[in-house]
């Protein structure tokens, strides 16, 4: 029996990985297989997809996990030979990719055969202008492809923005379903279909643009504890020239415990990360910026007062 696919798209910072955990944990007993493309030689979002690490991981309620290595049609094949089978698919892209592209991968005649897309959901951080949805080529893209629109941290704006940028999503995609999804609270029976009998519709895709590099990642690893202060203050020298970070360190505060950090929307966050595992760096951290905004000297030189003060 072909095994739908969900896509998840959304530019970077906007929730994805909120999505994808919310959609695992209200499964429903269906087994499901969540593929996370992260950008950038650290892979945090695959960490962050309910504990998982590289590789493929049983989850707790029956789904699995795994990180895209090597091309897509390599990762779906081996799913596909997973026994038992999943039963859905959901494909987390980066926040830096053009969906149009990985839909033409899926809807190849062989690929549909065996495991047809079913639906692409756009998260969309609700606190974003509505200006900026018409202004960003790649943050058009991805909602252009989109049969859902998901608006996440609907919390941080109030209601007369919301029905703005409601109005523009409309706009670029008047066929699309718009919802709020705090929390990443996404209908569950919006992404998966109740009649599995049911053929996934075929889909028209937009034509293939010239890839121009936009941005770039800088990892920053350390084998030390960082002072909390200190590596606070260096974010706060950082955060106007990045568009996302985000990463897991321990703190001399904490011993022994990790804190998950997050940088999306000029909001840094910071919440409880697990505990230290061996053979592990103490401190991985992913800076996304604009290409030549920043330099990797710059990173290590603010990064490495974090470990001196410590």
């Amino acid at each position: 029996m072909p095994v739908p696919v969900v896509l998840v798209t959304g530019f970077l910072g906007a929730g994805k990985t909120t999505v994808v955990n919310h959609l695992l944990a209200h499964a429903q007993g269906r087994r499901i297989a969540a593929v996370v493309n992260d950008f950038g030689a650290i892979n945090i979002d695959a960490e962050l997809i309910s504990g998982a690490s590289d590789g493929v991981v049983s989850l707790a309620n029956g789904c699995i996990c795994c990180t895209l290595e090597g091309d897509l049609l390599r990762t779906l094949a081996a799913l596909l030979r997973r026994d038992p089978q999943p039963e859905f698919i959901v494909i987390e892209t980066s926040g830096v990719a053009d969906p149009a592209d990985i839909v033409r991968n899926l809807i190849d005649p062989v690929i549909w055969k065996e495991a047809p897309l079913e639906i692409v959901l756009c998260v969309v951080d609700a606190t974003t202008s509505a200006a900026t949805l018409n202004d960003d080529a790649l943050v058009r893209a991805q909602l252009r492809a989109a049969d859902v629109v998901a608006l996440s941290k609907v919390d941080l704006s109030d209601e007369v923005h919301r029905a703005q940028l409601r109005d523009a999503v409309r706009a670029l995609r008047p066929a699309a379903v718009v919802v709020d999804a705090l929390n990443g609270e996404v209908p569950v029976e919006l992404v998966f279909p109740l009649d599995m009998d049911r053929a996934p519709m075929p889909r028209d895709v937009a034509p293939r643009r010239p890839a121009v590099e936009r941005f770039e990642t800088l990892s920053w690893t350390s084998e030390h504890p960082l002072s909390l202060p200190r590596l606070q203050q260096a974010i706060g020298k950082l955060a106007p020239k990045l568009a996302r970070a985000k990463g897991l360190f321990e703190t001399v505060e904490q011993p022994g415990r990790l804190t998950l950090f997050q940088l999306a929307g000029g909001r840094a966050t910071l919440a409880p990360g697990g505990e230290v595992k061996p053979g592990v760096p103490r401190t991985r951290i992913v800076f996304i910026a604009e290409i030549g905004v920043l330099s990797r000297a710059e990173v290590h030189t603010i990064m490495q007062a974090c470990v001196e003060a410590a």
